[in-house]
């Protein structure tokens, strides 16, 4: 069996040396790696979104390739076109960018509704079909989209149905002024992600991601991760709730994050540190809630501070 504990931190460290200051979304980001997750990264310009992505996927020995996404984006861009070669009279596939390993899809709500779903079936179920033909994505594969919640002019908010296909939502926010001084430091000669090396290669990653199924979860565990979704269920404060989906989510990387410990069982903190950036983004407040600004976020926050928490019994 793997030893997952010093896989994530090799990846951790790695990345670390761009990313400065953001360990906790660092963290967020090879949770959702292992967890065999999409990783939607969600803030302001300039905070590193895209270099957290690109981080991640230069320490990882996979194929890699990046989608920046704009209105005029077509789905065939995206998923593969088939063109006929005149030499052999037959039509051949040329596949798009989503065929790699690691997927940065940048500043996703720029492309037009009909290019995001093209990422839909590939997200989901590991495939894509190009004029009726069927044809498997490499393993691993993830999909890390970047977008930026406060300019919305000529954007396409993501639909519900795009946004529960993504494992976490994680933001950075802006880094503490000791933490921007070593970025200024590191980056005046030369940016840190051109030495940036592979750390793992995609079949260790590949095996460490068989290996975290078997991380236990104790049947209180398992209801009290349904019962702060069903909480969701039942709120006044939210039109639409977490689907078991997002259970599923909760559950894996509840699980990664407990391998992430040193652990191999999980403990009612595991839920509790994941339930934010699981659930979140999956829920849909009322109009009443939205006009007290209340946010998803807290309202996942007040779930777990009402709900009673289980006996933290491995077995």
């Amino acid at each position: 069996m793997t030893d997952l504990q010093s896989f994530a931190l090799r990846l951790i460290e790695n990345i670390e040396r761009v990313i400065v200051g953001k360990r906790t979304a660092v963290e967020l980001a090879v949770a959702s790696l292992l967890s065999q997750g999409h990783l939607l990264i969600e803030d302001v310009p300039g905070v590193g979104k895209t270099m957290l992505a690109r981080s991640l996927a230069k320490s990882l020995g996979c194929t890699f390739s990046r989608i920046q996404c704009t209105a005029d984006v077509l789905p065939s861009d995206i998923t593969g076109v088939s063109i006929f070669n005149q030499a052999t009279r037959q039509f051949e596939f040329r596949p798009g960018p989503v065929m790699a390993q690691v997927v940065l899809s940048d500043e996703i709500n720029r492309a037009t509704p009909k290019t995001q779903a093209a990422l839909l079936e590939a997200m989901e179920e590991r495939q894509v079909t190009v004029d009726g033909v069927t044809y498997p994505l490499p393993r691993p594969f993830i999909v890390l989209a970047t977008q930026n919640p406060i300019e919305h002019q000529s954007t396409f908010p993501l639909p519900e149905g795009q946004l529960d296909r993504f494992l976490l939502r994680i933001r950075l926010g802006y880094p503490k002024m000791e933490d921007e001084i070593d970025v200024l430091e590191q980056q005046q000669f030369r940016h840190p992600l051109e030495d940036l090396e592979q750390v793992v290669s995609d079949e260790e990653l590949a095996a460490a991601q068989d290996d975290l199924r078997a991380v236990h979860a104790s049947p209180p565990i398992k209801k009290y991760i349904v019962e702060i979704v069903n909480e969701t269920r039942d709120n006044l404060d939210i039109q639409l709730g977490v689907s078991p989906r997002g259970s599923l989510a909760l559950f894996r990387t509840s699980q990664a994050w407990a391998a992430m410990q040193g652990r191999d069982f999980v403990l009612p903190d595991d839920v509790k540190a994941l339930a934010i950036p699981a659930l979140a983004h999956r829920l849909i407040l009322n109009p009443g809630a939205r006009l007290r600004s209340l946010a998803p976020e807290a309202v996942i926050q007040n779930i777990l501070d009402r709900l009673p928490v289980p006996e933290s019994v491995p077995a």
